[in-house]
């Protein structure tokens, strides 16, 4: 069972509600897009499944249909009443904020997530599982086409940057799937592609994340910069030769190990 366009019509009109801007809110409305996405994730009976902004269950239904144990979070306390009437009581619907909630205590095993995520909080969202949630082993997640394909991007394209390096420290991630506008209500201005992540055993660069990522945040800060410039005062001139790194080079000409390099020199603090 998934929603369709006039179910979700339906549902929205008897309660007096309409999609919130401020939310993110855009409901899919296309059954085959749903269970699109539910092959694609390849869950199944024995999988925990978290599904960060369910709405009001087109997405949660094709994921409930597959056999995997499947828990469903929402932030907008007007849709968690008619999510718990939509969805089967196999479903663990949660009421919260995805971003504040003690995942530690939420799940007591590894989870994939596949959600929809709101426009507005999906690059902060992702980044924030992929640091605080080990739990969290896979994603696949629908976000708007720009925002994916930055998390996917490798060195020497437009779309690389933040967190393109940020997601490559903790997983591999690809785009594998588009979305058009269409299935949506209310249709939205942009395209949506699907990405999926899979973290990764171990960082594959040694050093201080920390370190690593204030080099990143400066040298993109400023990318029509020569890094030379951009990273004035955090990196030493002599630490680019000894990094193998140009100080001519710009931010977006750096893979991963790179940044490691010259996080690694002896710099200024």
């Amino acid at each position: 069972m998934t929603l369709t366009r006039r179910q979700v019509a339906d549902l929205l009109e008897a309660h007096g509600l309409a999609p919130s801007r401020a939310l993110g809110q855009n409901f899919v409305v296309d059954p085959n897009t749903v269970r699109r996405i539910a092959w694609l994730a390849g869950v199944g009976p024995g999988d925990r499944v978290v599904e960060i902004g369910a709405g009001l269950g087109s997405l949660t239904l094709a994921l409930a249909d597959t056999g995997a144990d499947v828990t469903a979070v929402e932030l907008d306390t007007r849709l968690v009443p008619i999510l718990r009437d939509v969805v089967p009581p196999t479903v663990r619907v949660v009421e919260g904020d995805a971003r504040r909630l003690d995942w530690d205590e939420l799940l007591d095993g590894p989870a994939e997530l596949v959600a929809n995520l709101p426009y507005n909080v999906a690059t902060p969202l992702v980044l924030d599982l992929l640091a605080k949630v080990p739990a969290i082993d896979r994603m696949l997640v629908m976000v708007q086409r720009e925002v994916g394909e930055r998390l996917a991007a490798g060195p020497g394209s437009k779309a690389y940057g933040i967190p393109s390096v940020k997601v490559a420290y903790r997983a591999r991630a690809e785009v594998v799937g588009r979305v058009p506008a269409t299935v949506f209500v209310p249709e939205p201005r942009v395209e949506s592609v699907l990405v999926r992540l899979v973290r990764l055993p171990a960082p594959p660069v040694p050093g201080d994340p920390d370190r690593l990522f204030r080099l990143v945040e400066a040298g993109f800060g400023q990318r029509r910069k020569m890094l030379r410039r951009s990273l004035a005062g955090l990196v030493d001139p002599d630490a680019f030769a000894r990094a193998g790194v140009r100080p001519e080079a710009r931010a977006e000409e750096l893979d991963l190990e790179a940044w490691s390099r010259l996080a690694a020199q002896d710099v200024e603090r």
